[in-house]
């Protein structure tokens, strides 16, 4: 039996907040610093690196360009979370929601409010024993302006979108004006491996290395039941914002690699402010730079929280946590869900002052991508067993994208097993422990 929430969700979410949050979402500080780890992966090889980046953008396109399908179909709050259940039962659904809820999200949010407080440090010469209360500071002040609505938390959303584009936009443009360029930096296009095999393996692991960059996309049909036109708007959204960051990280990543050879790019944990110091001279660039990962990650966290606050509620309404009635009771005025803000506002605080949020994070990245998979499957799937379905949009050239979606998804999972064993095996721990949960709920009803 499902609770009656005593209100519903307020829809004053277009396509143009649909959109930003997208393109916020993915966006983040992996623009910043994940060049050096896919040059490392490719031993140094900038073709290679940059055809990482485009197969990487490929397959979360046709990753984004397939779930569209079940955003259009499933026009629900849950986003994925409902489209699991919808297609492979109650239990995936629940799962998935569990994971997203007490795993990924507030390790996620952790993770990027503490990223903000070491930028932030740095910028202004703070003693880093002050990082967690700064972390802290900008985690109270995110959930209390989301707690607000849906429509506080999208224009702050809108803004800071546009605002960390700035950064990335005078590094490309400032990049094929210098002087000191040269495009010979692009090349070789391959590595020198022992065997055809030996460079698929390479190219392998630095996909892995772009996908944490391109991750988030699939997140944006959490918020479908607060948007005006959800079936037209949230497939066009997730469309548009992934093919515009593909385009962004491949143009960026050249003009990393025009500016600085691979060889110095692959020995700095900071490119993209080694480029900006080589192109706007001492002390500008670094601030500049660092300045724009405050913007990008700020804008990165707001969309986290605004996105997180809402799987718990959902998961209310089926009553699949403890105290469901509580957490389905929203507020009178701001309609939003009190309970579940405090239960992901005391994880992430929790988590924040660990100082453990960096592996959960590796360990919640590979457990969302065992749903990314299902996500890819449940669309043909649902095609098979419910064809009467409305589709305001459909997964262009069926069903070869799917299957490229698929295909790219067990690499990536192949990749992490291989590599990353023991977080992997422990993601999985974790995203099975819900189902002791949901037996603990199912015996209190």
């Amino acid at each position: 039996m499902k609770i009656i929430a005593d209100n519903s969700l307020k829809k004053v979410l277009g396509l143009p907040t649909a959109t930003f949050l997208v393109i916020n979402m993915i966006i983040g500080s992996g623009i910043f610093f994940k060049a050096q780890g896919v040059l490392e992966a490719t031993k140094g090889t900038p073709g290679f690196a940059l055809a990482a980046w485009v197969f990487a953008g490929i397959i979360n396109l046709c990753g984004g360009l397939t779930v569209a399908e079940l955003s259009g179909a499933i026009p629900e709050t849950g986003g994925m979370v409902i489209w699991l259940k919808r297609v492979f039962g109650n239990k995936t659904g629940y799962l998935a929601g569990w994971t997203y809820a007490f795993v990924f999200w507030p390790a996620y949010i952790s993770a990027q409010a503490n990223v903000i407080a070491l930028q932030l440090c740095k910028l202004f010469q703070i003693n880093l024993s002050q990082q967690k209360i700064i972390a802290l500071t900008f985690i109270v002040f995110l959930f209390v302006m989301n707690f607000f609505g849906a429509k506080t938390g999208g224009i702050i959303t809108n803004i800071f979108t546009v605002a960390k584009l700035i950064p990335v936009i005078v590094i490309i443009i400032a990049a094929f004006f210098f002087k000191g360029g040269s495009f010979n930096n692009l090349t070789p296009i391959l590595p020198v491996g022992e065997n055809p095999m030996s460079n698929f393996s390479i190219l392998g692991a630095a996909i892995l290395s772009c996908m944490f960059a391109y991750d988030g996309w699939q997140h944006a049909g959490t918020v479908a039941g607060e948007m005006k036109n959800p079936e037209k708007d949230l497939p066009l959204a997730i469309t548009i914002g992934i093919t515009g960051v593909c385009i962004i990280y491949f143009i960026i990543n050249l003009a990393y690699l025009y500016v600085l050879p691979a060889g110095v790019l692959m020995k700095t944990a900071t490119p993209a402010a080694d480029v900006a110091l080589t192109l706007l001279g001492s002390g500008i660039g670094t601030k500049l730079i660092t300045v724009g990962i405050l913007i990008s990650v700020f804008g990165t966290l707001n969309g986290a929280i605004l996105i997180s606050t809402r799987i718990p509620y959902t998961m209310a309404i089926d009553k699949e946590i403890p105290y469901s009635e509580k957490f389905a009771k929203l507020h009178p005025k701001f309609k939003t869900s009190f309970a579940s803000f405090l239960l992901m506002f005391v994880i992430g605080v929790i988590m924040t002052l660990s100082g453990s949020f960096n592996t959960l994070s590796d360990m919640a990245m590979f457990s969302l991508w065992i749903f990314n998979v299902l996500s890819f499957i449940a669309v043909i799937k649902f095609r098979k067993d419910r064809p009467d379905i409305k589709r305001p949009y459909k997964v262009p050239l069926y069903p070869l994208v799917p299957i490229i979606a698929i295909l790219g998804g067990i690499i990536v999972l192949l990749s992490a097993l291989i590599t990353q064993t023991y977080l992997a095996l422990i993601g999985l721990v974790l995203t099975g422990s819900g189902m002791i949960v949901n037996r603990f709920v199912k015996k209190e009803e």
